[in-house]
């Protein structure tokens, strides 16, 4: 699935602490909503950036340590950390002895629609308050998920089980009812329309007839089911899709023009913003899949 350090017994991040000048990542896609991200670093990991996903992980070796939400947190092995999307974090080792962690990025409007099912009523996306946890469902979702096993129905129990591990992490989401109307087949079009047009910049008068929802109205639906704008969401559908190219080691003048930003410069100041590294360190990173 992610190459030889992805296997579920964790020998890739063991023989990678052995060797601490090299830093790695491995990443995949998105299959169904959710992109697998496997790495390991000793010191500086990622500047402060935010993601449109639920960002979910399990620290597997060393000590993990991020500020976020205003304070410093730390992880040690066989915890979980869940990060809320459009909230600002970095990363780094807690030690000299460098970390490794297995993590998932999950699309909000699944886990939505998750919860939704779980609670019999339509509710707020979970927001766990705590970063760092001991968290058995969350645990094993993630496990579950770098099993290779990526066939539609396995990602169905995946998304029950990580939607299972939310609510456990924030109860009050199972009691709290969205009291105002939610169109969502209507936002649900908007964001599949969003994802077919990942490389041009769309028009509010192009979601509302596609919706038939005023701009300003769709905006504030699509934040409750989606967890962030519509401006936001296709901003990072475009950020994701040159992010693959540069994974190919394209040139990245090709690749930022190709994404629809003005030159090199701004497409390395949204792609920081987004991914906390730039395109040339994310490329080098991902050369070790090749190695």
């Amino acid at each position: 699935m992610i190459g030889k350090r992805s296997r579920s017994s964790g020998v890739g991040l063991e023989r990678s602490c052995s060797e601490p000048s090299s830093d790695w990542m491995q990443h995949t896609d998105a299959v169904a909503g959710v992109e697998l991200l496997e790495a390991w670093f000793q010191g500086f990991a990622y500047h402060k950036h935010r993601h449109d996903t639920y960002a979910i992980g399990r620290t597997e070796t060393g000590v993990q340590a991020f500020d976020y939400r205003g304070s410093a947190h730390i992880s040690m092995p066989g915890q979980v950390v869940v990060l809320h999307l459009d909230e600002l974090h970095d990363g780094h080792a807690g030690t000299a002895a460098g970390f490794g962690y297995r993590l998932l990025y999950v699309e909000p409007a699944l886990i939505f629609d998750a919860v939704r099912v779980l609670c019999g009523h339509v509710c707020s996306l979970p927001f766990v308050r705590h970063p760092v946890a001991t968290n058995t469902k969350l645990s094993a979702a993630i496990q579950a998920a770098f099993q290779d096993h990526r066939e539609p129905l396995a990602m169905d129990d995946l998304m029950v089980q990580l939607a299972e591990g939310l609510l456990d992490a924030d109860p009050c989401c199972k009691r709290t009812a969205i009291p105002r109307h939610l169109d969502v087949a209507a936002i649900e079009r908007a964001r599949q329309f969003l994802d077919a047009e990942k490389t041009r910049v769309v028009r509010s008068w192009e979601l509302e007839a596609v919706t038939g929802l005023t701009r300003y109205d769709l905006a504030r639906q699509f934040r409750v089911m989606v967890g962030t704008s519509p401006y936001r969401y296709l901003l990072m559908r475009r950020l994701a899709c040159a992010r693959t190219q540069v994974a190919q080691r394209r040139p990245l003048v090709d690749v930022a023009l190709e994404a629809g930003f003005a030159d090199q410069a701004h497409f390395t100041r949204m792609f920081t913003a987004a991914f906390g590294v730039t395109p040339a360190r994310y490329g080098a990173l991902r050369a070790h899949e090749r190695t």
